[in-house]
C-alpha cells in the first residue's frame, strides 16, 4: 500500500495538469467549506461531526477562499496552478478521491463541478457605493 505522500506524487507524475498547490488549495477549501459555506447555511447541524460538502458547495467555498487568500489576483493564482474553470476543481477532486485522499458519496458525480461559474466573473471585484444617508 502505497504512502499518502508517494500517492501524491504518483499522481502529479501521471496528470501533469494541475501543480501541487492547487490540490492543498482544495483541501484547504474543503476545510474552509466546512468552517464558513455550512455554517452559515446550516444553524441547526449541532455538533453530528464533519458534514458532506457536495461539489456545488465546494466551488463555492473555492471561489470564497481564494477571494480571502488572494485577492484580485484569485483567478491569476488558480491559472497559475492549471485551475481555469469549476471543472478543474471537480478534476482534482475526483483524482484526489482516485488516489484516497478525499471521500464521495453515492450521489456525488464529477459532472457536479461543471460550469457552475466563469472564473472571469467570480473574481472580479464587487464595489458597493456607501449611502451618506443615515437613517
Amino acid at each position: 500500500m502505497k504512502s499518502p505522500l508517494q500517492a501524491m506524487r504518483d499522481l502529479l507524475h501521471d496528470d501533469k495538469r494541475y501543480k501541487v498547490e492547487a490540490y492543498q488549495f482544495i483541501r484547504e477549501a474543503l476545510q474552509y467549506a466546512h468552517e464558513h459555506v455550512l455554517e452559515s447555511s446550516d444553524t441547526s447541524a449541532g455538533d453530528q461531526g464533519p458534514r458532506h460538502i457536495t461539489g456545488q458547495q465546494l466551488c463555492e467555498a473555492c471561489r470564497l477562499y481564494a477571494i480571502d487568500q488572494y485577492g484580485y489576483l484569485s483567478k491569476m493564482v488558480l491559472a497559475n496552478w492549471g485551475v481555469h474553470s469549476t471543472s478543474d476543481f471537480g478534476e482534482i477532486v475526483y483524482n484526489l478521491i482516485r488516489i484516497e485522499q478525499m471521500r464521495k458519496s453515492e450521489s456525488d458525480e464529477r459532472e457536479d463541478f461543471d460550469n457552475l461559474y466563469t472564473f472571469d466573473d467570480a473574481f472580479e471585484p464587487t464595489f458597493e457605493l456607501a449611502s451618506h444617508d443615515q437613517e
